[in-house]
C-alpha cells in the first residue's frame, strides 16, 4: 500500500473516535461569559471580561491578575424602562474546531470530459482561526421602552482533513474500470466560514486521495475541487 494511505488510515480511525466523544459537548459560540475587546462608538478597543448572566451582561476591566471590582457596564437585555444604551460591540477570537462536510464538490474538466458536480459522501475534522463579532443593538419600542438585541457575526479560516466516498467509474477513468463502485477517498484543503452561532456555511478548496489500487488510473486523483461545505462547531 502506498506510504500516503499508511499514514492516513489510522487517522480516520482516530477521527471517529473523536467525532463520537466530543459531538455530544458540542456548544455554540454564543455570547457567553468570557474576554472580549470591547469597542464603543468612536473609542479603541478595550480588554475586558464579560459575565454573561441570564438576561444581565457586566462588563468589567480585568487587572493584571484579577478582575477590577469596578463595573464598566451593565446592560439588561430585557425589556425595560431605562435609557437604550449606545451600541456596543464585543470582539472575539479563538481556535475553531468543527466536524465538517462538503456538500458539493465542482470538479473541473479534465482530459477533454466535462465537469462534474458530485455530492458522494464525505466529512472531514477543520481546525481554523475564528473572528466573532457581537453587537448589542438597542431601540425603543412602540411602548416607548428599551428592547436590546444581540446579534452575532463571524468568520474564519483554516484546513480540515477527513475520509469520504466517491464514485469510481469508467467515465473517471477513462474506460480503464469496467465497473462503478464508490471508493474511499481521504479529503484535506482549506476552507473558509461565514459563521452562525450553531452552523457554519463557506467555501472550500481540496484534493481526494484514492485509497484503492484504481487511484493510478482515477482521473480526479489529487486533482483541486471546489466546493460548498458546512460545519458544526465542537468546541
Amino acid at each position: 500500500m502506498h506510504i500516503l494511505a499508511k499514514h492516513i488510515i489510522p487517522f480516520t480511525g482516530i477521527f471517529f473516535l473523536y467525532s463520537c466523544s466530543v459531538v455530544e459537548k458540542s456548544s455554540k459560540h454564543g455570547f457567553n461569559s468570557n474576554y472580549y475587546n470591547l469597542k464603543s462608538g468612536d473609542k479603541k478597543t478595550d480588554k475586558v471580561y464579560v459575565d454573561v448572566s441570564g438576561d444581565n451582561v457586566t462588563v468589567y476591566k480585568p487587572a493584571e491578575n484579577f478582575l477590577d471590582n469596578k463595573v464598566l457596564a451593565t446592560i439588561s437585555l430585557a425589556v425595560s424602562d431605562s435609557l437604550c444604551h449606545f451600541p456596543m460591540k464585543f470582539i472575539k477570537k479563538s481556535l475553531d474546531i468543527d466536524i465538517t462536510s462538503n456538500l458539493m464538490k465542482f470538479r473541473p474538466g479534465i482530459y477533454g470530459l466535462p465537469a462534474q458536480l458530485t455530492v458522494d459522501f464525505n466529512a472531514a475534522l477543520y481546525a481554523g482561526w475564528r473572528h466573532d463579532t457581537y453587537y448589542i443593538n438597542s431601540k425603543m419600542n412602540p411602548l416607548g421602552k428599551c428592547q436590546y438585541e444581540v446579534i452575532n457575526r463571524g468568520y474564519d479560516f483554516g484546513f480540515f482533513l477527513g475520509p469520504g466516498t466517491a464514485t469510481v467509474s469508467p467515465f473517471s477513468t477513462r474506460n480503464a474500470v469496467s465497473n462503478e463502485y464508490n471508493g474511499m477517498i481521504i479529503q484535506y484543503g482549506l476552507a473558509g466560514f461565514i459563521e452562525t452561532d450553531v452552523a457554519s456555511f463557506g467555501i472550500s478548496t481540496g484534493f481526494d486521495y484514492l485509497l484503492s489500487s484504481d487511484r493510478k488510473v482515477w482521473i480526479y486523483n489529487n486533482k483541486p475541487w471546489i466546493g460548498f461545505i458546512v460545519g458544526i462547531a465542537l468546541n
